[in-house]
């Protein structure tokens, strides 16, 4: 018998203490270097989107990454890849922690016009107030000490 699975994670990550340093004309840039790193990684992209202070990601990761490792090294390769850049000069490097949220492939679209809409999402709420009830949402204790 084959083994089978299919797990879409809604990963996002911020700067370190939420610091809005990330330009929003520069992120393009920024999201196709993540795609680099995921697509090395065998990795399966559905949608990436970087705002001033955070980071959503939307992927299937290959059976034989783990979600820790991955997540790890897609920030330890941005820091270092943004630190070498002009474009980003006051970035100091990327929180500790992160969410990863799972979802069905069902749910895909819904997740991926989330991350896409971001922009306009955050007129309305803040990132803050945004991750704070994402987590809420999915039954995840939030520690405050980690918030602003």
């Amino acid at each position: 018998m084959s083994s089978y699975r299919q797990i879409l994670y809604h990963i996002i990550f911020s700067t370190y203490k939420f610091k809005p340093v990330i330009n929003l004309e520069n992120k393009e840039e920024l999201c196709k270097y993540i795609c680099g790193i995921i697509k090395n990684k065998k990795c399966v992209l559905y949608r990436i989107n970087a705002m001033k202070d955070h980071i959503h990601i939307l992927s299937d990761l290959h059976p034989s990454i783990a979600l820790a490792d991955f997540i790890k090294d897609i920030k330890t390769s941005t820091s270092v890849w943004i630190k070498k850049s002009e474009n980003l000069k006051n970035f100091e490097g990327w929180a500790d922690g992160y969410a990863a949220l799972t979802y069905s492939y069902r749910d895909k679209e819904m997740i991926s016009n989330y991350i896409l809409n971001q922009e306009e999402h955050h007129k309305k709420v803040s990132f803050i107030d945004e991750y704070k009830k994402l987590l809420s949402d999915n039954n995840i204790i939030i520690d405050e000490k980690y918030f602003p």
